[in-house]
C-alpha cells in the first residue's frame, strides 16, 4: 500500500470519527462497485468543485458542462487524464442526465438554475450536489424537498461548513450548554466589490449560448454587465449578497440556535455605496425572530471589508462563541475572557466525502446539508430579501415559513418561468 493510499485512509478515518462519515468512504478505492460517476454543470464555482471531487479516489468526472465555450474548453483540458477519454464537454446539462451510467449531477450554475437542474436530476435517477442558495424562490425549495423524497435521491446543498470538524465541535459546545441558554446569533459579511456601472444592450458573444444560459427564466435582452457574474445583483436572476454569501453564516446561526422557521422578518438597507445598475442592496441588515425568544441578525457590507473575518457570533447567558470564516472558533466566558481558541478548516472535502458516502451507502438522509436543512436556511435569506423588496415587516407561520396576511409578499414566494420550463415534481 503506497504512502498516498495510507494518508488517504488515515485522514478519512479521522474525518469519519469527527463528523460521522460512513465506513464506505474507506472502501472507495478498493472496489469498482464504489465508483461514483459525476457530471459537473457550471464551471465557475464548478471548477473548484471539480478539483475537489477529482482529488478523491473512486470518482470519475464523466462530463463537464457550461454554456460558455471558452470556459468549457479550459475545464475539459484541465480534467482530462492520460489514458482516459473523459471528461466529455457538453453545453446542455440534459446530456448528462441522459447517460444511465452517471450517478450524480453537480450543479454550480447560477441560482435561477438550482431548482430546475436538481429536480430534473432526481427525476432522471441522479443524486445531486447543488450549490447554495439551493433555490431562487421559496416555492422552488419546497418542490426540491418534495422531489428528493419522491425519487429517494441524495441532494446535498453546498453549505460545506456543516461538514467541518471544528464547526461541528463548536456546535456540540453550544448544545452541551457551554454558553447557557443561547438566545441570539449575529452573522456578518464584508467585501470590497466595485461598481458594475451602467450596462447597455449588446450582441451576445459568439462563445456564449445565451438562450440556454437563461434556461428556465423569462427572456431578457443581453446586457454587457450581467454575465458571467453580475447577475447576482439582479432580482430576475440572483438573490443579492444575502443569498450569495449570507447563506453560509445564516446556516450556522440556524444550526447553533436550533431553530427552523421564523415568526417575524425585518430588513433595512439599500444601494448606499454606488449608483449603478445593481438592484440588490450593497448595505443590508436583516433580522429573523423565532419562537422561544431567539434572534438571528445578518449584517452585510458588500463594498467595505472592515471586520470581514467577523463571521458568526453566538450569545448566551453564560458567554459567547465566535466561529471564523475558515471554520475555527473562539469561546468566551461571561466576562468576555477568551477561554478556548481552536483553529479549523471549512470542511470542503469532508462535505463532498459525506455526499459520496450517502450515495455509496444508499442513505440519502445521512447528508450533513440534506436539502430540507439547506432549504430552511436558504428560506431565511429569501424572506430577508422579500422583506426588503416589499418594505414591510413579515409575520411568518413558524410551521412552514409562509408569510401571513401579506399578499404582496407571497407574490414573491414563487416566480414565472419561460414557456416549457415550469417546474413539476
Amino acid at each position: 500500500m503506497g504512502m498516498g493510499r495510507r494518508v488517504f485512509i488515515g485522514r478519512a478515518a479521522a474525518t469519519a470519527g469527527a463528523i460521522g462519515l460512513s465506513s464506505s468512504l474507506l472502501r472507495a478505492a478498493d472496489s469498482p462497485a464504489n465508483r461514483v460517476v459525476i457530471g459537473i454543470m457550471g464551471l465557475e464555482r464548478g471548477r473548484a468543485l471539480a478539483k475537489s471531487f477529482d482529488s478523491l479516489p473512486g470518482v470519475d468526472i464523466r462530463y463537464v458542462c457550461d454554456v460558455d465555450q471558452n470556459r468549457l474548453a479550459r475545464a475539459k483540458e484541465e480534467f482530462t487524464k492520460p489514458g482516459k477519454s473523459y471528461p466529455v464537454a457538453v453545453g446542455d446539462y440534459r446530456k448528462i442526465l441522459d447517460d444511465k451510467e452517471v450517478d450524480a449531477l453537480i450543479c454550480a450554475a447560477p441560482n435561477f438554475w438550482h431548482a430546475t437542474a436538481t429536480i430534473h436530476g432526481v427525476q432522471a435517477g441522479k443524486h445531486v450536489y447543488v450549490e447554495k442558495p439551493c433555490c431562487h424562490t421559496p416555492r422552488e425549495g419546497e418542490l426540491m424537498v418534495e422531489a428528493a423524497r419522491k425519487y429517494n435521491r441524495a441532494v446535498q446543498v453546498g453549505s460545506q461548513r456543516r461538514s467541518g470538524a471544528t464547526v461541528t465541535e463548536a456546535m456540540a459546545l453550544l448544545q452541551a450548554g457551554e454558553l447557557g441558554r443561547v438566545y441570539t446569533a449575529r452573522a456578518f459579511y464584508g467585501a470590497d466589490r466595485k461598481s458594475i456601472g451602467i450596462g447597455k444592450e449588446a450582441p451576445v458573444p459568439q462563445t456564449l449560448d445565451y438562450e440556454l444560459w437563461q434556461g428556465p427564466v423569462p427572456r431578457r435582452p443581453y446586457v454587457d454587465n450581467r454575465v458571467p457574474y453580475n447577475w447576482h445583483w439582479f432580482w430576475h436572476y440572483g438573490n443579492g449578497e444575502l443569498g450569495n454569501n449570507g447563506i453560509h453564516s445564516i446556516d450556522l446561526c440556524r444550526w447553533g440556535l436550533g431553530v427552523d422557521f421564523p415568526i417575524r422578518v425585518t430588513s433595512a438597507g439599500g444601494r448606499y455605496c454606488y449608483q449603478d445598475d445593481q438592484e440588490t442592496p450593497d448595505t443590508h441588515t436583516a433580522c429573523f425572530e423565532f419562537e422561544d425568544r431567539k434572534l438571528i441578525t445578518w449584517v452585510g457590507h458588500s463594498c467595505n471589508k472592515h471586520n470581514e473575518k467577523d463571521f458568526v457570533t453566538f450569545y448566551g447567558d453564560k458567554g459567547a462563541l465566535k466561529i471564523g470564516v475558515e471554520g475555527g472558533y473562539t469561546l468566551f466566558d461571561a466576562n468576555d475572557k477568551e477561554i478556548k481558541k481552536q483553529p479549523g478548516t471549512r470542511g470542503d472535502i469532508e462535505h463532498i466525502q459525506n455526499f459520496l458516502a450517502a450515495i455509496r451507502d444508499d442513505k440519502p438522509l445521512s447528508l450533513n446539508a440534506e436539502i430540507e436543512k439547506g432549504y430552511k436556511s436558504t428560506l431565511l435569506c429569501l424572506l430577508g430579501n422579500i422583506a426588503h423588496r416589499t418594505d414591510r415587516a413579515l409575520a411568518c407561520d413558524p410551521k412552514t415559513g409562509h408569510v401571513l396576511n401579506n399578499p404582496e409578499a407571497m407574490k414573491l414566494w414563487e416566480r414565472e418561468y419561460a414557456p416549457g420550463w415550469e417546474l413539476k415534481v
